[in-house]
């Protein structure tokens, strides 16, 4: 798949399903059960019958049955005398679909949005009924729902990452894979141990082949932790990390207790690339929502992104005492704040009160930016607390293998229940960071506002006919 349509969410088409009075109801339980179309709930005034049977089922929506549909016609007061409680609940979600039909002469129709290229495979399923998907134009100022591409389990567990965070808007770059990436390389900095690492890792394999059974629920999320261990396994080596400063493992970089100023400079200087990057993004999808004034004026867009690179151009300057990257660090300051004022003024109701919430708006703005590099820092404080905690526990335990048998096995008893002691919580901690720093500096400023979720009707249908 080219990387153009990766970074974007999946194409949507406005259709509406047209089918014969006599075929509407096999026509939607085969919708249903391709489970691609997210139709509208609002429509017509429907049919009687329909309007009926909702209202004789309705206190079944919320059946904790799962939804399951006949090809055949059954009678809903035979399948409540059986107990029939899936198939009522399916009827009952059929039954509100066909209420909110509009019907005009022979036919029937409901409005909906399906994927793009699944229109031709569902007009091929319903040929033989005499229905079709009539692809229509999107409403004037309605956008499309969103839904990102969950090909494949990998692609599948890391979109959960920003499905959590909350639906980005239709025309929005899809962050899916950058997100993930993101999010892994913060972990591993604030976890960073390669025995550690691997022990995550060995969680990712029983989540994987689900064992044990316990946790067999979280399966689809094992490429998330697996890339999470990966890269903390990574940043092990470079700090020489396994299970604390045992000395199994060489230095390559630095060690975290030794440099600490060092790794606090390096998570700095890392937040502030992400953060570029992330002004960068966030100019696109305000170009791609509103064009050029949007992306241009907002502090989420160009403006913000200039801002911040003049207060970083600013204070590099400042401390390296380089006057001429000072002076260029306060112009491109004052250009970023100069559009954010014109775009943020453009949205008030002019005047003075205008003016007025434009300079809160800005000095707002301001402050978050400048301490938002500072942020990252925490990417350096965590990794030193994991670092320090290690070290605690592998003093104490060479300490205690100087004392004879029992100082032995004093010294194995502490180092296992030490180290997962340590796994434990500083897993939680960093998995948590990571995740603020994700959403609070990194999304709040790619996406300006969220879309709505692509919640297509899908019922599983019961191929085997019911005779009630």
């Amino acid at each position: 798949m080219p990387w153009s349509e990766e970074l974007s969410t999946v194409p949507m088409q406005r259709v509406a399903l047209v089918a014969p009075h006599a075929a509407v109801r096999e026509s939607l339980v085969r919708i249903a059960g391709l489970g691609c179309i997210d139709l509208d709930s609002a429509g017509g005034p429907g049919q009687a019958e329909a309007s009926a049977t909702v209202g004789r089922i309705r206190a079944l929506r919320e059946s904790p049955a799962q939804p399951e549909l006949a090809t055949a016609r059954p009678d809903p007061q035979a399948l409540e005398g059986v107990g029939a409680a899936a198939l009522l609940a399916g009827e009952a979600q059929l039954a509100e679909r066909l209420n909110a039909a509009v019907h005009r002469g022979t036919v029937a129709a409901l409005a909906g949005w399906c994927p793009a290229a699944e229109v031709p495979e569902v007009n091929a399923r319903l040929g033989d009924l005499g229905s079709v998907l009539v692809p229509l134009r999107a409403p004037p100022g309605v956008d499309p729902p969103t839904a990102l591409r969950t090909t494949g389990p990998v692609r599948r567990s890391f979109t959960s990452l920003v499905t959590t965070y909350g639906p980005p808007r239709y025309a929005d770059l899809d962050p899916t894979w950058a997100a993930a990436t993101l999010y892994a390389v913060m972990f591993g900095m604030m976890f960073g141990d390669v025995g550690h690492g691997a022990l995550l890792l060995l969680g990712a394999l029983g989540l994987y082949v689900r064992r044990p059974r316990r946790i067999a629920r979280w399966h689809d999320a094992w490429p998330f932790v697996a890339a999470a261990a990966a890269l903390s396994m990574v940043a092990g080596l470079a700090y020489g990390e396994f299970f604390g400063p045992t000395g199994v493992l060489p230095v390559l970089w630095l060690e975290p207790l030794r440099q600490p100023e060092r790794l606090l400079l390096t998570a700095v200087a890392v937040g502030a690339l992400l953060l570029l990057l992330a002004y960068v993004a966030g100019a696109v999808n305000r170009w791609r929502e509103g064009g050029l004034p949007g992306a241009l004026y907002s502090l989420s867009g160009i403006a913000g992104g200039t801002a911040f690179l003049g207060l970083a151009g600013l204070a590099t300057g400042t401390v390296l005492h380089l006057v001429w990257l000072s002076v260029a660090g306060a112009v491109l300051t004052m250009a970023g704040v100069v559009l954010a004022a014109v775009g943020s003024y453009a949205g008030t109701a002019r005047g003075l009160a205008g003016l007025v919430q434009t300079g809160v708006q800005l000095f707002d703005g301001i402050i978050r930016i400048a301490s938002n590099a500072v942020s990252f820092a925490r990417l350096a404080a965590f990794g030193l607390t994991h670092a320090a905690l290690s070290q605690v526990i592998w003093s104490g335990t060479v300490g205690l293998s100087h004392h004879g048998p029992a100082g032995v096995l004093g010294a194995v008893a502490l180092f296992l229940v030490g180290n997962a002691l340590v796994f434990l919580l500083e897993a939680l901690v960093a998995g948590v960071q990571a995740l603020r720093l994700e959403y609070f500096e990194l999304f709040s400023r790619v996406y300006d506002g969220q879309g709505r979720p692509f919640r297509p009707w899908h019922v599983p249908v019961r191929r085997s006919e019911v005779a009630l």
